[in-house]
């Protein structure tokens, strides 16, 4: 195995280059354990690493720490000492979300891949409204978007090619494949992208084969699926953790849990990009600042009237638009929160030493 095998290229050479004086050795992480990590050398060697201090002092939010997909410099230790990750290279590419509940930050799903891989179906977990959200993120992560209407065998050929251009229609960029384990070839689509130092990563919902497509992939049981529910033909999914994955004849997985919700964490510029389509339309309308409700003079609601435009469609646009503004507010009072506080620390010592001056001139 060689470190172009696990993804490494120029430029990452380029930024490692300042470490090999210091005896560093690079490294990319395959399994984030909580407390430790798991790193794949360019020997093949797999180790147990864990942060450094100053990486984790020098990280100003959660999603600057080192997540599975990252290319890190490791001090290597010894029997009595651990390996230390130094530093993390930049990323050239990052798969992130918004944290799921309350919390307004970033969460990064896989770093440096280059194809982000949506496993859905034609049945219960077909949904044009999160799929719109699963492309939108992946727009901003710059990896290519492909899609998976799995699980063929479980519904007519009318369902699954229905599913399927309804997403080619929603994302033309996007590659749509239809597939079924049941029909092994109709997986082969994805051998194309499986090259050496290419990285891949799978998401999706629950049950829709996830990682039964990944066994398949990888040519065995890696990750193991319960067995099959007899009513619904779903096995339940079981992956628990996120983890990088190299195949032998090349190419690169990672794995993900099942995602119940996706949280946007995107930005304006990647949200117009998505729904072009709505932005062509919105240009036309007579005034500028339309909210595109039923008042005279908006071109989207001509396009509903006249056939040209799902209505679904502009619901999504301007739900995920509401939902962009809500996490640019959030981020922006947190900011505010996080200056007040610093203000307040630094105001203190000063206080503290007026008084000790007054004290010593009395």
């Amino acid at each position: 195995m060689k470190l172009e095998d696990l993804g490494w290229n120029w430029d990452f050479a380029k930024e490692f280059s300042p470490f090999l004086d210091k005896g560093w050795h690079p490294a990319r992480l395959i399994r984030d354990n909580k407390i430790t990590y798991g790193a794949l050398l360019g020997d093949g060697r797999e180790v147990e690493v864990v942060m450094g201090g100053k990486v984790y002092h020098d990280a100003a939010t959660d999603a600057e720490l080192p997540a599975v997909g990252d290319w890190v410099a490791l001090e290597l230790g010894d029997e009595n000492n651990e390996h230390v990750i130094r530093a993390r290279l930049s990323r050239q590419t990052c798969f992130s979300r918004k944290m799921s509940g309350k919390r307004m930050e970033e969460q990064v799903i896989a770093a440096n891949i280059q194809v982000v891989v949506v496993v859905t179906d034609a049945g219960p977990d077909f949904n044009l409204r999160r799929m719109e959200r699963y492309l939108a993120i992946i727009g901003r992560s710059r990896a290519k978007a492909v899609v998976l209407v799995n699980k063929a065998d479980l519904f007519s050929n009318e369902e699954n090619q229905t599913a399927a251009e309804a997403i080619r229609a929603q994302n033309p960029e996007a590659e749509v494949h239809v597939t079924s384990l049941k029909k092994k070839s109709t997986l082969n689509a994805l051998k194309s992208y499986l090259k050496p130092g290419i990285s891949i990563t799978f998401i999706g919902s629950s049950g829709t084969g996830k990682s039964s497509v990944i066994n398949h992939l990888l040519g065995g049981e890696y990750q193991w699926t319960d067995e099959v529910n007899e009513i619904t033909g779903k096995g339940r999914h079981t992956t628990t953790a996120r983890e990088l994955m190299v195949l032998r004849k090349g190419g690169i997985i990672i794995d993900n849990p099942g995602i119940r919700e996706v949280h946007m964490w995107t930005d304006e510029t990647t949200l117009r990009e998505q729904f072009a389509d709505v932005e062509e339309l919105a240009r036309n309308c007579r005034f500028d600042d339309c909210r595109h409700g039923p008042h005279a003079g908006c071109a989207i609601r001509v396009a509903m009237t006249e056939g040209r435009m799902e209505p679904s469609r502009l619901e999504g646009f301007l739900k995920l638009e509401e939902e962009i503004k809500k996490l640019h507010h959030s981020r922006e009072k947190r900011r505010m929160t996080l200056e007040r506080r610093e203000r307040q620390k630094t105001n203190k010592p000063r206080k503290y030493d007026a008084a000790c001056n007054r004290a010593e001139e009395e």
